[in-house]
């Protein structure tokens, strides 16, 4: 089994917990997809009604509204019955590491409001300690962003994340800012600590740890969940 066949069934397994009539929050990134794609085809066939989704990004939202999903505006909601996204690592606490898409400011302004927030991986993104693999993404502002990437650099190699369409521009996200790739050499050993410490960095708008916000991790090779 390939690695899109692993998270598409864990995508499948975590879409099976949506009910008629919810409000789903609809992550972002290859695994994400899959959920987006299971959710439309549950719609069509019937089997799924009266569902409104609450995208993450510009691309989630197209790609819900091609499938004829309900969409609206996370602002036209109270609540979000069940999030549904991928993550870049998991440690044995369900804390998080998201960004690679580059959408964490609204994936986490998206699934701090759900009741349910399942995080669907395969057995690669499981670790030990967050930061061990993966560079925390840090959302800026564009203004000062040289200033900001200093600050950031007293933690580990502070990288400004390139455009994909011209690598010699900065990739800008859904929301005009910039994101810095922010690697620690020893990974991270308190989270908790560092998700506030990151947060009072001037400059920063946010960043990529997810802290307490997974209520379960779906397992595609297993086709099982880790629940908090």
């Amino acid at each position: 089994m390939n690695m899109n066949e692993l998270k598409k069934r864990a995508a499948v397994e975590a879409v099976k917990q949506v009910k008629s009539g919810n409000v789903v929050g609809l992550g972002t990134g290859s695994t994400a997809y899959f959920a987006v794609e299971e959710l439309g085809r549950l719609l069509r066939e019937g089997i799924l009604k009266d569902i409104v989704g609450v995208a993450t990004s510009i691309e989630t939202d197209t790609h819900a509204r091609s499938l004829n999903i309900p969409m609206t505006d996370i602002d036209s909601v109270d609540s979000i019955d069940l999030a549904i996204d991928g993550a870049d690592e998991v440690d044995p606490d369900l804390q998080l590491i998201k960004g690679k898409g580059a959408a964490l400011l609204r994936e986490k302004s998206t699934e701090i409001l759900t009741s349910k927030f399942i995080v669907i991986v395969d057995e690669s993104k499981i670790v030990s300690k967050l930061g061990t693999k993966d560079a925390v993404p840090v959302e800026i502002t564009p203004f000062g962003w040289k200033q900001t990437q200093k600050r950031l650099s007293k933690y580990g190699e502070a990288v400004l994340r390139p455009s994909k369409e011209d690598a010699s521009k900065p990739l800008v996200t859904d929301n005009g800012n910039y994101i810095i790739d922010l690697r620690f050499p020893e990974g991270i050993s308190n989270p908790k600590e560092m998700d506030k410490e990151l947060k009072l960095i001037t400059g920063v708008v946010d960043h990529g740890l997810f802290i307490d916000m997974a209520h379960s991790v779906g397992l595609g090779m297993e086709s099982r969940l880790m629940n908090r």
